[in-house]
């Protein structure tokens, strides 16, 4: 073989711009003319044309029009040809559906379709509308993927389909999904557009109210988000599932939802809102349980007491009961190559382009039907030119040797044309009969007639117009209905409380030294829960469930926690690093509570183990340097934290406690130093900080009291009995001072005010 010097770049550049093209014109992207993908296309016409599956005429095997599809038209995989024809037929995927099915074809629950083998289908009447006036020369058409026959380029659709059913696909770098419309609504529209071309998209939306999905939702954009959407092409409609309050037997309340958002797949829903219950997160329902048939209907069962807008706004907020579509009107346009060009539009030129192509199709239609009466006229009036002569034609019929002796004949002498003369030869005898003349002559006349009807229609583009307004009007009227989906002018919004959601109990939330967190009920005894061998207790806190938790970190790191979110454990619970960000080696240091305002519990945890926004703390690192820190918004900490103290090397966060008058600081090696709290400065951002205490080398800080200066404090040394301090041993000093030896010979541990 001769070799072929090729670019790699540019023949893969080449090839996957052909890919692309084809994706994006033959196969993902709808037409704005008929609104039909070409599978969906091909499966309409197939129906019709080869098939003959009209709505007056039996189902067929949904296999006989699969292969129908793929031996003629659209050689790509079967599956994605039948679930194409089987979503024509789900009256929950498509607002308007074409295809009658008869068989399994799915559910709103997502049940999937039988196989092609076992299910039926026909057309719709209205899909026969879509097909509109194809044998009438009204559109163009192109050879098949192997030319052995030929197939449309676009339906001459007569109905607005492409915003009646809407669309979705995704080609390569560009996508569609277009919602749904009410029939009437697009038709008024359309009306609208033809009377005044220069109308605004806020006017059409007052006529166009806004999407309508077959499963009839509540749509909650305002009206100027929708003139947005439709103006621009893209944007998010939210879509709302529809609820009633319903009394029950025995006077139990129950919340019945009779609607949910489009493409939401109700059995998946239903079981979400059980896992919720069962998981008791929300404490207002008590069951769920399906009771749809053909329509929709979800029983949410209240517990007694339970307020039905407290339930709903959980599930809305945690459920598909409340979800969005995704608007993005891109679409082929026509243009000289035939391909399509796509392009995102705006509801306006959605609307232009279908009336235009209406307007084309129109005349097409009348130009075909013109010629088919112009052809007829020709051979009535050659039969009228024989009428007063039948005895001289039958007579050359008669002494003529053949069909083609006679019309040549024939057209010698009455001077008729080809197609006359062979028409008068064709004639049976009984058609000579003076009454089979007479309506020849009415034929001939109302056919000249209708021509010049035609003429005047063709020679006035506002009577065109005028023809395809009145048609639309016809098909809104008989097959527009009612919207399915109301537009919520006031959206309610409830406030979502999490506190509402909560059981409350209380427990005592347990924090170790090595920090692994649980909690347990507090008819327990803190003192004897398991913990992991070596470890110990740094804080067991009684609080409820409606409460949280703080922990400041080695890290000088300041974290959030609710107690809701910390396991209820027999054993060692959780270690904190699943349930917050925490980095490497990063310990624990205190732990404070934040109590909730709805609830307190019967047991309170002491005062300076609580904290409050715009509470301060005194916080110190290993090395002495620290201050003041007022606090701010405690429970909009997010899982990561947040940063309340910058160190210098080798540094980190020692202890802290809740300010007050008299602040004692103490080491390792047995050094103390007592401040006024009024020495120290104050911050509300991360810092360094100043020096508290002086700390000597291979010293530490290891804890800091705020206390009265009369309270007296305990020492804990390393391997020696408690020590008990007074004021005199703690007498008032100066900051960066390395403080006075409390202990002589052995190691402090820790220290704490005496109760």
């Amino acid at each position: 073989m001769p070799e072929i010097d090729a670019s790699l770049r540019r023949e893969s550049k080449d090839r996957y711009l052909t890919y692309a093209l084809s994706v994006v014109s033959g196969r993902a992207l709808p037409d704005v003319r008929d609104g039909l993908k070409p599978v969906q296309r091909r499966i309409l016409y197939a129906m019709l044309h080869n098939l003959n599956l009209k709505p007056s005429n039996s189902h067929r095997k949904s296999a006989a029009v699969v292969g129908e599809v793929l031996a003629r038209f659209h050689p790509h995989g079967d599956t994605a040809c039948y679930e194409a024809m089987v979503r024509m037929a789900q009256d929950f995927s498509l607002r308007y559906p074409l295809v009658d099915g008869q068989g399994n074809f799915g559910s709103v629950d997502g049940d999937s379709a039988a196989a092609y083998r076992y299910t039926e289908a026909r057309l719709l009447p209205l899909a026969l509308e879509v097909v509109g006036e194809i044998d009438q020369e009204t559109v163009s058409y192109r050879d098949n993927f192997d030319s052995t026959t030929k197939e449309p380029e676009v339906l001459p659709s007569r109905v607005p389909n492409l915003l009646m059913n809407g669309a979705s696909g995704i080609a390569v770098g560009m996508a569609t999904n277009i919602p749904p419309h009410n029939l009437k609504d697009i038709v008024a529209a359309i009306l609208e557009l033809a009377k005044s071309p220069e109308v605004t998209v806020a006017r059409l939306t007052t006529l166009i109210k806004g999407p309508d999905f077959p499963t009839g939702c509540d749509i909650l954009n305002t009206r100027s988000e929708l003139v947005d959407i439709y103006q621009s092409g893209r944007g998010t409609i939210r879509m709302r599932a529809v609820w009633k309050l319903e009394t029950l037997a025995r006077g139990k309340k129950a919340i019945i939802i009779t609607a949910i958002p489009f493409a939401t797949n109700k059995s998946h829903l239903v079981e979400k809102i059980a896992d919720l219950i069962v998981s008791r997160k929300v404490p207002q329902l008590i069951d769920v349980r399906d009771e749809s048939t053909e329509d929709v209907r979800v029983v949410l069962e209240l517990s007694s007491g339970a307020e039905a807008e407290v339930a709903m706004a959980y599930l809305f907020k945690h459920t598909p009961l409340e979800s969005n579509f995704y608007a993005n009107f891109t679409a082929l346009t026509p243009n000289t190559s035939g391909s399509g060009k796509p392009e995102l539009l705006s509801l306006k030129q959605c609307l232009q382009h279908f009336l235009d192509f209406r307007q084309e199709v129109t005349t097409r239609r009348l130009e075909f039907e013109k010629r088919n009466l112009l052809a007829r006229i020709h051979i009535l009036e050659g039969f009228v030119k024989i009428f007063d002569a039948l005895d001289e034609a039958l007579k050359i019929v008669r002494t003529s040797t053949g069909r083609s002796d006679s019309a040549k004949k024939l057209k010698k002498r009455f001077k008729l044309s080809d197609e006359q003369a062979f028409a008068i030869v064709d004639l049976r005898i009984y058609q000579l009969a003076r009454t089979n003349m007479e309506e020849l002559r009415k034929e001939l006349e109302e056919k000249n007639s209708r021509v010049n009807q035609i003429n005047t229609l063709l020679k006035s583009k506002k009577k065109i117009l005028q023809l395809v307004t009145k048609e639309l009007e016809e098909l809104a009227q008989l097959f527009g209905d009612k919207r399915k989906s109301s537009i919520v002018k006031d959206d309610f919004e409830i406030e979502f409380n999490a506190a509402d959601y909560i059981v409350q109990e209380e427990v005592y939330t347990i924090v170790t030294r090595d920090g692994w967190l649980k909690k347990i009920r507090q008819t327990n005894d803190p003192n004897q829960t398991r913990i992991r061998e070596g470890d110990q207790i740094l804080q067991a806190l009684p609080l409820t469930t409606l409460d949280s938790i703080v922990l400041f970190t080695s890290h000088g790191f300041i974290y959030s926690l609710p107690v809701t979110e910390i396991s209820s454990s027999s054993g060692y619970g959780d270690p904190v690093q699943k349930l917050l960000k925490f980095k490497d080696g990063e310990k624990i240091v205190g732990v404070f509570s934040i109590l909730s305002q709805e609830t307190q519990p019967s047991l309170l945890p002491l005062e300076e183990q609580v904290l409050k926004d715009g509470d301060t703390v005194v916080i110190i690192s290993k090395k002495g340097m620290g201050y003041i820190l007022e606090l701010e918004d405690l429970q909009g900490i997010k899982k990561n934290g947040r940063k309340i103290m910058k160190f210098r090397k080798d540094d980190q966060l020692a202890a802290l406690a809740t300010a007050a008058p008299r602040v004692s600081i103490f080491t390792h090696q047995g050094s103390a130093l007592s401040l006024d709290r009024k020495s120290i400065p104050t911050r509300s951002n991360a810092a360094i900080g100043v020096s508290l205490m002086g700390i000597r080398d291979q010293d530490h800080v290891v804890s800091l009291l705020c206390h009265q200066p009369s309270d007296k404090i305990e020492v804990f040394p390393d391997g020696g009995k408690a020590k008990t301090l007074t004021a005199k041993d703690l007498p008032k000093s100066k900051r960066a001072l390395k403080g006075k030896k409390v202990v002589s010979r052995h190691k402090l541990l820790a220290a704490r005010v005496k109760n």
